[in-house]
């Protein structure tokens, strides 16, 4: 519909738009958003709605839980951008309105436990062989460093490009599931990025 693609227009110029916004957007008149909206929270509910249909494909992680850590880290790092890239307007919008909306903060919850459970599921192995505290910390670390929040401050309060969000949030779980790297030095970064590489040129 014409008058959602306007909101989410809107929403990634970061505007926060009304019914004439979205009129002018759309090219329709203030008289016809109402007609098919109630009022301002409808017709933005109904738009985050409608961007999250649109990137469900985005939660998908190629062969999901499977290859090595290296692997496993990347991939889910990078389907993360990818879904931050597409909903970041609409998820900001959402996590402002969950505040005074049940609806949408119901929504905004159910997205976080999703997600949570890809981690989870992501890095079951090393999970499952720690013991129950260690297991509850660590995957509770792993969800917060993947989570919509954490990413938009990385890209937004502390200016990092997609790519360096990228490096920062590979390091910091590099550092949760694998021992050898837990100091975070430049070395280790080093021999994580080398076997990326290498991983990468054997695929």
């Amino acid at each position: 519909m014409a008058v959602l693609d306007a909101v989410i227009e809107l929403f990634s110029e970061d505007l926060d738009p009304g019914p004439e916004e979205v009129a002018v957007r759309s090219g329709l008149s203030p008289r016809s958003v109402y007609r098919y909206f109630e009022d301002r929270d409808a017709l933005i509910h109904a738009a985050i709605d409608r961007q999250q249909e649109r990137v469900l494909p985005l939660l998908v992680i190629h062969e999901f839980g499977t290859g090595s850590l290296d692997v496993r880290i990347d991939r889910l790092v990078h389907a993360r951008m990818r879904l931050y890239e597409a909903i970041a307007p609409t998820a900001r919008a959402a996590r402002l309105r969950s505040r005074r909306s049940p609806i949408v903060a119901a929504n905004v919850e159910a997205t976080r436990r999703v997600l949570r459970q890809q981690v989870e599921g992501q890095f079951a192995v090393e999970l499952e062989a720690m013991t129950t505290n260690d297991r509850r910390s660590k995957s509770a670390a792993a969800d917060v460093l993947c989570q919509f929040e954490t990413l938009d401050y990385y890209r937004v309060h502390r200016g990092f490009s997609s790519s360096a969000t990228k490096s920062t949030t590979i390091d910091a779980l590099h550092c949760l599931f694998d021992p050898g790297t837990r100091d975070g030095t430049l070395a280790g970064r080093n021999r994580r990025r080398h076997r990326r590489s290498r991983t990468t040129d054997a695929n």
